[in-house]
């Protein structure tokens, strides 16, 4: 399905009357190990598929990019990589032997991640990429960040939710990491009902990753620092006691993560504006990976990841926010972060991602495919910013300009090295992202950086202190928490819910807005009382039935006496009707009560359902002592047999017919027209019988670039500041990091 670019005039979508026989299939993907020419100023050189393309390009460069991963010294170039591996042994060790005997290092190996953090030289990468143990080699790639008015706007204040679905929920019990630059614990915001402190706990991984903490340059050579690491051994703990940071500290220089925390789970301050977040008790914590600047690498990130999968248990951590985001030109098959947020949510974590500030180009016009890593993996939740216009009614409301679009192009090859793009339907649904009000935090001598380069974003007209003030940001990065402080809402209403439960019913109960796109809204804007309120219709055991293996496709979702829902809520004196549309395998649009009266195939958070031919279950294994406790590795098993959707669900996909940007077709079609042709009688395909479905009726399979739509391919996607809407983005609020020219370097020796 092609974009169709023709004359302007309205087209209404054809509707097929053809019903496909559609039958269970067995989904499959191979990455290869072919080899493609690359060409460079140097010469032509044979390079393996497995290296990311903006690592081969820098290979083949003449002149090496200078950047946070690629370094010219007096031995040679190097690249700091980050290495999935791929086959039985989950240790990789004849890979990091393989490494250290071609004068590498391994920094770091993960557990969210069946891959390593390494230094290479120029010569061993492909190599090394010919194994038959790799499955990709990435560069460590730099990634950055991406009421109160707030909650009433959202439908979170108990006053605005007439249904009282919210009646005494307030995130209490629910743990929420955000890894970001950090938390200013001792803000007023963060003191729970209690009078202590909310921030349960802090770490600083920076650099986590690499030799830094070993005390060993990355200069030195040939070593492995992660033999004998894994969880609870004593070079695990040795680690942990390095990246604890103590909350009497203030953690957070750059004002990013601070303001990030706030908006998921601020309460409200004596003397101060209500600035209270969406969850306003749930417990925090604090995973610094990036530093002043709102600079960090993506190993750092996968780190971060590995210590929240780690201590998710003894701290309840139930709800992962990532308003940071990388560039990166891989598919979500082989991405690294993306691989950790599947491991993440296999490990039963609800992964809330900013989807970028990338919407417009440098002329201003829209500009789609700009999803960045990890938002443009099919297992997260990838949050857009909607502009409320400073009114609590809805009917005004419209997509940020800057909010990244989809669909996701990240590119893959197939055995015949032919190249596919990803096009997943993202993003997943809308949250308010425009001069919302936080938290400040003090930062360094001269306040935060974010505040002291733009001091017209701090909030005066009252008496604050260091402990009371408060600031307002744009952007993306503080949409996802908005998100992910429904997300503890919703898991303190039912904590049986599944991490894909949790994103269908944020989806299903969401307002689609009227002329916006499924790429550029997805679903619609978040609507907390519907979540919560269909969350709550729910049984209570699902996530543990899941995990016992005693739910099967089909058997009942609904709790016992309760019924589906009204689809409608009422906010702020508008009632609105629910989207009632789920994104299923990232090319699928479904729909339908049926969606959450039977269990279907695809809410198990083991199973990663990305595209119409690819899926494959995530398998934590969990190290023996204590039993089943922490995760030792993940690693993507044998595709799925059997079934993903239940009968009864409706498929929507044929009513969008063929993507056209003129037409409004496909993943161009507005979400409230496809909302309501898929409840009109007749309309769609209401699935006769539980069946996994077939390629055949994939929505965005197959979109090509045309003239006239800009789809962006590896287009620098570090996630911004937006400072509000329809103002220019400062230079110092946003850092932008291209593949071939970055010159911003970490620190980190050498």
């Amino acid at each position: 399905m092609n974009i169709h670019l023709k004359s302007d005039r309205a087209v209404t979508p054809v509707l097929s009357a053809a019903r496909q026989a559609l039958t269970s299939i067995v989904f499959t993907l191979t990455i290869p190990a072919v080899t493609l020419m690359v060409a460079g100023s140097a010469g032509a050189q044979a390079l393996s598929s497995k290296i990311s393309s903006d690592l081969a390009a820098a290979i083949t460069a003449a002149v090496p990019p200078q950047n946070n991963w690629s370094k010219t010294t007096a031995n040679g170039i190097f690249f700091k990589v980050i290495i999935v591996g791929s086959g039985a042994d989950p240790t990789l060790a004849s890979m990091r032997s393989a490494v250290t005997g071609e004068a590498g290092s391994v920094s770091y190996r993960y557990q969210s991640i069946q891959g390593i953090s390494a230094t290479l030289p120029k010569a061993a990468v492909n190599r090394l990429a010919l194994r038959s143990d790799v499955a990709s080699i990435s560069p460590n790639r730099p990634a950055t960040q991406s009421v109160s008015f707030l909650r009433a706007i959202t439908g979170a204040a108990v006053e605005s939710s007439p249904s009282g679905a919210l009646a005494g929920l307030d995130g209490t019990g629910i743990g929420i990491a955000v890894l970001d630059s950090g938390i200013y614990a001792k803000h007023l915001a963060f003191v729970g009902n209690n009078g202590k402190a909310r921030v349960a706990f802090a770490v600083d991984m920076m650099r986590a990753s690499t030799s830094a903490n070993a005390g060993i340059p990355m200069n030195v050579m040939g070593k492995d620092l992660s033999a004998g690491f894994y969880p609870g051994s004593a070079s695990q703990l040795q680690r942990e006691s390095q990246i604890n940071n103590s909350l009497n500290t203030s953690p957070d220089p750059y004002g990013h993560g601070s303001m990030v925390a706030s908006v998921a789970a601020a309460r409200s301050v004596t003397g101060a504006p209500d600035a209270a977040g969406v969850a306003s008790n749930a417990t925090l914590l604090d995973v610094k990976v990036l530093d002043s600047n709102g600079v960090g690498e993506i190993g750092d990130v996968l780190a971060g990841i590995d210590w929240v999968i780690y201590h998710s248990k003894e701290y309840k951590i139930r709800v992962l926010n990532l308003s940071l985001s990388a560039d990166s030109t891989e598919s979500f098959r082989t991405d690294p972060l993306c691989r950790a947020a599947r491991a993440a949510t296999a490990a039963g974590l609800v992964v809330v991602a900013a989807a970028g500030n990338y919407g417009k180009n440098a002329q201003g016009g829209e500009q789609f495919g700009t999803i960045g890593s990890p938002a443009n993996d099919p297992s997260v939740i990838t949050v857009g910013s909607v502009n409320s216009r400073n009114t609590l009614v809805r009917s005004d409301d419209a997509v940020n300009g800057f909010s990244s679009r989809g669909p996701t192009r990240g590119v893959w090859r197939d055995a015949t090295g032919a190249v596919h793009h990803d096009n997943l339907l993202k993003p997943d649904l809308l949250a308010p992202g425009n001069r919302l009000v936080g938290v400040k935090s003090i930062g360094g001598t001269n306040g935060n950086n974010i505040l002291s380069r733009n001091p017209k974003l701090g909030i005066s007209g009252y008496k604050f202190t260091d402990t009371t003030g408060l600031m307002e940001m744009s952007g993306t990065s503080v949409s996802a928490p908005v998100v992910a402080g429904t997300v503890a809402l919703m898991l303190q209403a039912n904590p049986g819910l599944t991490p894909p439960m949790v994103k269908a019913i944020l989806q299903y109960t969401a307002q689609a807005l009227t002329g916006w796109s499924l790429v550029e809204q997805g679903a619609g804007v978040v609507n907390v009382e519907g979540a919560v309120r269909l969350a709550q219709a729910l049984r209570t055991d699902i996530a543990a039935a899941v995990s016992a293996g005693t739910i099967h496709v089909d058997d009942s979702l609904l709790a016992a006496g309760k019924t589906m829902p009204t689809p409608a809520t009422t906010l702020n004196s508008q009632t609105f009707p629910w989207s009632r549309i789920v994104f299923a395998g990232g090319s699928h649009v479904l729909s339908g009560a049926a969606l959450f009266q039977k269990f279907q195939g695809f809410y198990d958070p083991k199973v990663v359902w990305g595209a119409s031919a690819w899926t494959r279950i995530y398998k934590p294994t969990y190290w023996s002592s204590p039993a089943n406790t922490f995760m030792s590795y993940a690693a993507e098993s044998a595709p799925l047999t059997g079934f993903l959707v239940t009968s009864g669900v409706v498929v929507a996909d044929t009513l969008a017919g063929s993507s056209s940007a003129l037409y409004s077709t496909g993943v161009f079609m507005p979400t409230a027209n496809l909302s309501n042709l898929s409840q009109t009688t007749g309309s769609g395909i209401a699935l006769s019988e539980g069946i996994a479905l077939s390629e055949g009726i994939a929505l965005s399979e197959g979109i090509a670039l045309s003239e006239g739509i800009a789809l962006s391919e590896g287009i620098a996607l570090s996630e911004g500041i937006a400072l509000s809407e329809g103002i220019a983005l400062s230079e110092f609020a946003l850092q932008s990091f291209s593949s071939t020219g970055d010159a911003t370097v970490t620190g980190e020796a050498w």
